[in-house]
């Protein structure tokens, strides 16, 4: 379960991508360079907690009352992935934190060594878009598991136990996988599944000329992604955000 945590707070960090039943603000910038800083604030839902919880349980009766997430644990396993950089978190609750994630190289993110689709491709000043840069964050039942087990066999463990089609690769519709969850873990994780949003509000080093999956003013675009899509997949998706320099 330590994985677990580790694993929530890193995808919730970067252009809002998470696969927990949880609500998360997201506030961030995207530099010249490719590198990245984020402010985070995100907690897990109440039934989804009482579900971890048990689920905590099952390694011995102490863990069930220990914090479902550790700003302090989470951000020294994260500093350790691909791509980042300082990460300073801190609880405001038992299955709550906030705090500040840094990227040293946003494109480096949870790359797959040996894969040549990207999670993250970044693009500054190429030779065919002179003065423009564009980032594209992109993901698919076929990426997804390789990105996941980057951080943790245990998290995958944990969304295969969730049934989600992230991480088992398993082709299941919106509707075939809420059935599924609703039926084995009951409608109330299934209805805060359907509920949660990851919003994120992230600035880019020029002004914006062109989105995709959110909506832009000036330098600043915003998304709101709702996680039954990431947990799903049921089809690709990506994120495209271009601006002039």
């Amino acid at each position: 379960m330590k994985a677990f945590k580790n694993y929530l707070l890193v995808f919730v960090a970067i252009f809002s991508w998470a696969f927990s039943s949880c609500s998360s603000q997201i506030a961030g910038t995207v530099r010249n360079g490719g590198a990245a800083g984020f402010n985070v604030n995100t907690r897990i839902e109440p039934r989804t907690a009482d579900f971890i919880r048990t689920f905590l349980s099952f390694s011995g009766p102490e863990a069930k009352n220990q914090e479902i997430l550790n700003g302090e644990t989470i951000g020294k396993s994260m500093a350790a992935a691909p791509g980042m950089g300082k990460v300073a978190l801190e609880n405001t609750g038992p299955a709550a934190i906030k705090g500040t994630v840094e990227l040293v190289k946003v494109e480096d993110f949870l790359a797959v060594a040996g894969r040549n689709k990207r999670f993250i491709t970044y693009t500054e000043a190429a030779e065919n878009r002179p003065g423009q840069g564009s980032i594209i964050v992109s993901i698919d039942r076929e990426t997804a598991p390789a990105v996941i087990a980057l951080l943790s066999a245990d998290a995958v463990a944990y969304l295969s136990a969730l049934m989600a089609p992230a991480a088992t690769g398993e082709v299941l519709s919106r509707h075939e996988y809420l059935f599924i969850v609703g039926s084995f873990y009951g409608q109330a994780i299934a209805d805060e599944i359907i509920a949660a949003k990851i919003n994120a509000s992230i600035d880019f080093p020029g002004r914006i000329i062109n989105i995709r999956g959110g909506t832009s003013s000036g330098r600043r675009a915003e998304f709101q992604i709702p996680l039954i899509d990431l947990l799903v997949l049921e089809k690709p998706l990506v994120w495209e955000v271009s601006w002039e320099k």
